[in-house]
């Protein structure tokens, strides 16, 4: 099984890129566009974390920046009916932090933005999600740029006896105030919003 994969990024085709490992050996791994924005440029050195799957009619390696990001594709496709291409697509319209927010908060809404999910799948899959994944919204980073503020404030505030869903909405709400320097402030303003 190849898990991991290093080298030099030659293509960024689609959702589609092409890495050559010093070896010489070039592989296609598919990406989810939100992991595909967050790529070098070709010539760049990058290293992929993969799943290979294997049917019956061929052999495919997705690739992903975090450990986080490939161990929430991995789940996604334990739920009855997703196959890697709807993983993908989830993965492609959410990070992956906010689309474990979205099936822990139960957000059949949000789900239903990601293509191929109608109202049903939507319920389905945060029936069988919400629980497998729930770690995974505690160690993923809160916010795109890597700040842990947030991340901490919503932990902190699940300690003081909040649920998830509703810690996560008020630093989400305290957050439009802007990104404070600390975690303490964020919480302070959270609890007075």
């Amino acid at each position: 099984m190849i898990s991991r994969i290093q080298g030099t990024l030659l293509t960024r085709e689609g959702a589609r890129v092409e890495v050559e490992t010093q070896g010489g050996v070039v592989y296609e791994v598919e990406v989810p566009l939100t992991v595909l924005q967050r790529l070098p440029g070709p010539g760049d050195l990058v290293e992929l974390r993969t799943v290979q799957i294997v049917t019956e009619t061929s052999v495919a390696l997705y690739g992903f920046l975090s450990l986080h990001e490939r161990s929430l594709f991995q789940r996604l496709l334990t739920a009855s009916g997703v196959g890697p291409k709807l993983a993908l697509s989830m993965m492609s319209t959410y990070t992956a932090e906010r689309l474990a927010r979205a099936l822990i908060d139960k957000e059949i809404v949000a789900l239903m933005q990601v293509p191929g999910i109608g109202k049903k799948t939507a319920e389905r899959l945060v029936l069988e999600l919400s629980d497998r994944i729930a770690d995974l919204a505690f160690i993923t980073p809160a916010e795109p740029s890597g700040d842990g503020v947030a991340q901490e404030a919503v932990q902190a505030l699940i300690a003081l006896g909040f649920t998830f869903g509703d810690a996560d909405k008020a630093v989400r709400a305290a957050l439009k105030g802007g990104v404070p320097k600390s975690a303490e402030e964020l919480i302070r303003r959270a609890l007075a919003g």
